[in-house]
């Protein structure tokens, strides 16, 4: 505790300064070393659960706390406690606060719903269920989606020797690319939504590529799924007991999911003129009252779902609070790498910048998929789809038509490639940290990449030559 209020009276200097100065600052002048607590915070997520496993699970919320301070600290001691304050805030409140508000609601309303049945986990069912994910992605969000079917599908499949394959696909499929459709789908393309693309601009023109990536993903999934199922031959006793027909307990969360979609549409469509100040980050009306609704739907759902429901489901807060505090460790190193993106040619990712212009100074498709994938693997692919929307001249009347190919480039890039690592998309953290509690024992951080290096990249390559030339 002692340490808890030796740390908030350091903070406070940098909160009362922050809002005298805006929440942008030039990042052409740093040095790359500032990037260093957010490779620091994405090597440790990658090995300290291989290297000390018992030290991580305990403890890896302080360990987000120290790179995130490994940051703000020197940067409020070279560049000043109020510039410091400023991005802290406006980290807080204009990304990671709504950003956690929203998969929270997402998470709570869908662990509130509780698919009654016990399913067997044959290949054409497994597939099934993943193609079922991959449409509702695109309507309640990959993580809505992939908190819905994670645990039937884990259910389905707990008699099952071989279940990891099971769980990265869903990864692959549900929490990442079914989601590119709308922006109600994946935070980037909201992003998008919000900064004038319309609605339904992404499913007209990045359906053939959506369409091509899942159909393969998917066929190769009943492939090797069908390959382990023969090779299990008799399978042991199912330890779930089987029942009449499948059903729902927990279904008012359905009209609960109606409403967080509907308090996401009205924010981006509802333009209001009122702004508030919170510490110099300027918060509109609609996202105001939007978060507000998602708390109110969070409070809701918690309150009238019976426990049996989400004992059913083994309902609990670990997986959101892993991703809430390895996020706030993200969110807040990320600021000066995006700061130093944002610079474009001149800053000192210069070269990142100039590989997605063409020498006649046309963008470049192929490269705008490549460079938002890359870094949408590794940073937020929401602030990452931005700095490349931007770095493509930011006019969504342009970028939806004279550069469309371009914008489809960078929507798909954001959002395909969330699912080349753990950390690509948040969803994919909380279905790791899910199937891990059900006794899936998913790859490492690095094994997973080998899945998705192996699976994934050839893929991109053949969707490159296809859509993006």
């Amino acid at each position: 505790m002692k340490k808890s209020m030796r740390l908030v009276a350091a903070l406070v200097p940098l909160l009362v300064a922050g809002p005298a100065l805006a929440a942008d600052f030039d990042g052409g002048s740093l040095s790359p070393l500032w990037g260093v607590p957010f490779a620091g915070i994405l090597l440790s997520i990658a090995l300290m659960p291989l290297l000390a496993p018992s030290f991580w699970h305990h403890h890896y919320g302080k360990v987000s706390a120290a790179w995130a301070l490994a940051f703000l600290l020197p940067f409020a001691a070279l560049h000043g406690p109020a510039l410091a304050g400023t991005q802290l805030m406006h980290a807080l409140v204009a990304e990671y606060i709504p950003f956690i508000v929203l998969l929270t609601t997402l998470f709570t309303v869908a662990g509130g719903i509780h698919i009654r049945g016990n399913l067997h986990g044959a290949p054409g069912l497994n597939t099934a269920i993943l193609a079922i994910g991959a449409v509702l992605a695109s309507f309640m969000g990959t993580t809505g989606a992939s908190m819905l079917l994670i645990r039937p599908l884990i259910r389905a499949n707990d008699n099952r020797v071989h279940r990891v394959h099971v769980v990265v696909f869903f990864i692959f499929i549900v929490s990442n690319v079914g989601g590119s459709l709308t922006p109600l789908g994946d935070p980037p393309l909201f992003l998008g939504f919000l900064k004038g693309v319309d609605f339904f601009w992404t499913a007209r023109n990045i359906l053939p590529d959506t369409m091509f990536v899942l159909g393969v993903l998917l066929v190769l999934f009943y492939l090797i799924d069908r390959h382990y199922y023969r090779k299990e031959g008799i399978l042991p006793v199912d330890p779930t007991p089987d029942t009449r027909g499948i059903g729902f307990d927990g279904a008012a969360n359905f009209w609960l999911l109606a409403g967080v979609v509907a308090l996401v549409l009205m924010s981006g469509f509802w333009k209001s003129g009122v702004h508030f100040d919170v510490a110099g980050t300027e918060v509109g009306l609609p996202g105001l009252l939007r978060d507000a609704g998602l708390i109110a739907i969070t409070l809701v759902s918690l309150k009238i779902t019976a426990k049996s429901v989400h004992q059913a489901n083994q309902f609990e807060w670990g997986p959101m609070a892993e991703v809430a505090k390895l996020f706030a460790g993200i969110f807040l190193t990320i600021i000066p790498v995006i700061a130093m993106l944002k610079a474009g040619t001149q800053g000192p990712f210069g070269a990142v910048v100039s590989a997605v212009t063409r020498p006649d100074g046309q963008p470049d498709p192929a490269m705008y998929f490549w460079a938002t994938g890359a870094l949408s693997s590794f940073l937020d692919n929401a602030p990452t789809y931005l700095v490349f929307f931007n770095t493509a001249g930011g006019d969504p009347a342009v970028l939806m038509t004279t550069y469309a190919t371009t914008l489809a480039a960078i929507s798909a890039g954001a959002v395909f490639m969330g699912a080349n690592t753990y950390i690509g998309n948040a969803p994919n953290l909380m279905v790791k940290a899910i199937a891990e509690s059900r006794g899936v024992r998913m790859p490492s951080f690095f094994g997973y990449m080998a899945w998705s290096m192996a699976i994934l990249l050839p893929l991109f390559v053949l969707s490159t030559f296809l859509f993006f030339r």
